[in-house]
């Protein structure tokens, strides 16, 4: 059996919900930085404060995943409820974010909202790779980024609009969140929940036997495996733990040697905690095998093309966490000339951020109808690549200019990168898993989200320090660089897939 094809509102129903996770999301990245500054926070600390959200995202997305995929309900499906859970949190956190009363309430509000995303975000890319034929998916998570980039254009300039559009104030008393962002905040609740309802309500999914029939049998993976096979993998676990924990603790070893940044701890510590996982992972499955075994083994594997695919997204991933981080800063310092939270002009400079994270949305939803068609003419991965080295220019080109009207370039660059990235990868990755476990492989693929994270939360601002005198215009150099990187990398991710255009 085939799945059949979708028609173009039944695909804009399924994917609506991106438009009010993305919302929110753009609300996080745009304002998460500001809200910290404002209640105390130093430059410098920022980036190890942004880990909340990959940690999060690392422990939630996979398990989140991999229950979705044993997930089925009658009146609300396989994915939809986790969409629905996560959107009410996420909309409660939203409302909390901006009011809170010192730094570490931000901090841990943070940490819940993400998770909070997470919960409804992941199931999101299975959804596609459930309902679409593979011909259908690179439209599909076109469409995705077009309502991606459609929410974070509102989402990102909302403290903008209410400053000058409504007269609402964007300074407030030391330590206070100006009412333009709360007020940002509280609308970008009732958007959050609202776009979710649409998805959840107008659209449907394939009972588990139905997709049992779709699937391709070649990448079956059945849990029955024979006693060879189970000592390979035991042996793969065994390895693999002994591995990154004498690793890992040889780093933590030579860092408090050294007496190295603590941000650097967390690096060498999430090494040592993944190597005791597989080491623990490998002591149970000598005598059952459960889903933590499971989750644990499959990370040992991954699809060719998911291999290939994570140092894609590693590279990208980390030029996009330095620009959240650090975008902020350096226009408000490097362009408008001031640190200072209180200030004039580091507000309209933290406000004009949020325009220019508008400005790289509205590309990014412009331009996402644009990929598959340039996809068909040349390849995903070539259309990928032409996209992230835009990006990496664009990022790069921040450092040139001092008229902040200048930036909007920097930011289509960005723009073009974006809408790429949301949606390319997970293209070409849907058809290289086994559909049995969709849901667990496109959470496992957000650690390449998430790792590059944590480690730009590491690294950046010991680099900074240590190099660049806390010049944070360095970061985004970095970044500019990695993205470029990464565009190359993608030029040898084996993808044969063809790819369909919708009418």
């Amino acid at each position: 059996m085939k799945k059949r094809k979708l028609s173009f509102w039944e695909i804009w129903n399924m994917s609506f919900g991106f438009l009010g996770i993305q919302f929110g999301f753009a609300l996080q990245n745009a304002n998460t930085s500001r809200i910290f500054e404002t209640l105390g926070a130093e430059v410098d600390e920022l980036a190890v404060f942004w880990l909340a959200a990959p940690v999060t995202g690392l422990l939630v997305q996979p398990i989140i995943g991999y229950f979705s995929d044993r997930t089925w309900h009658p009146r609300w499906g396989r994915r939809r409820p986790y969409f629905l859970v996560g959107a009410i949190l996420a909309s409660i956190s939203l409302c909390i974010m901006p009011n809170s009363p010192s730094l570490w309430v931000a901090i841990g509000t943070l940490w819940i909202m993400d998770s909070s995303i997470n919960i409804s975000m992941e199931p999101f890319r299975a959804f596609v790779g459930d309902n679409l034929p593979e011909e259908q998916r690179t439209v599909g998570f076109a469409m995705q980024s077009f309502f991606i980039g459609l929410g974070a254009v509102v989402g990102s300039a909302m403290p903008y609009i209410f400053t000058n559009v409504f007269n609402i104030s964007n300074t407030a008393a030391d330590g206070v969140i100006p009412d333009s962002v709360k007020w940002s905040f509280y609308i970008g609740a009732i958007v959050f929940l609202a776009a979710v309802l649409w998805t959840v309500f107008r659209s449907k999914e394939y009972p588990p036997e139905e997709l049992a029939a779709f699937e391709d049998h070649s990448h079956e993976d059945t849990a029955d495996i024979s006693a060879d096979e189970n000592t390979e993998r035991l042996g793969k676990l065994k390895q693999a733990g002994i591995f990154m924990t004498v690793f890992g603790a040889i780093m933590n070893a030579a860092f408090i040697y050294l007496k190295l940044e603590k941000e650097l701890y967390i690096l060498s510590g999430g090494i040592l905690l993944v190597g005791i996982l597989f080491l623990m992972a490998y002591m149970i499955r000598k005598s059952t095998i459960n889903g933590f075994v499971n989750i644990m083994t499959d990370l040992l594997y991954m699809p060719k093309t998911m291999k290939q695919l994570t140092w894609v997204q590693f590279f990208s991933w980390f030029a996009l966490f330095s620009m959240w981080i650090y975008t902020t800063q350096a226009v408000t310092s490097y362009v408008y000339g001031s640190t200072d939270p209180t200030s004039q002009a580091y507000n309209d400079g933290a406000d004009w951020v949020t325009v220019l994270f508008a400005v790289y949305n509205g590309v990014a939803a412009l331009v996402a109808f644009l990929l598959p068609v340039l996809a068909k003419r040349t390849s995903r991965k070539t259309t990928h690549f032409i996209c992230l080295v835009l990006g990496g220019l664009g990022l790069m080109s921040i450092s040139v200019f001092k008229d902040p009207n200048l930036l909007i370039i920097s930011m289509i660059g960005v723009g073009v990168a974006w809408a790429s990235i949301l949606s390319i990868p997970y293209a070409m990755l849907a058809g290289a898993l086994p559909p049995q476990k969709m849901g667990y492989y496109m959470g496992v693929f957000n650690f390449f989200i998430v790792i590059p994270q944590i480690v730009a939360a590491s690294v950046l601002g010991f680099l900074l320090r240590t190099f660049f005198e806390n010049q944070t215009v360095y970061a985004l150099i970095i970044g500019g660089v990695c993205m470029i990187l990464s565009g190359l990398l993608t030029l040898r991710v084996s993808d044969t897939a063809t790819i369909e255009i919708n009418d």
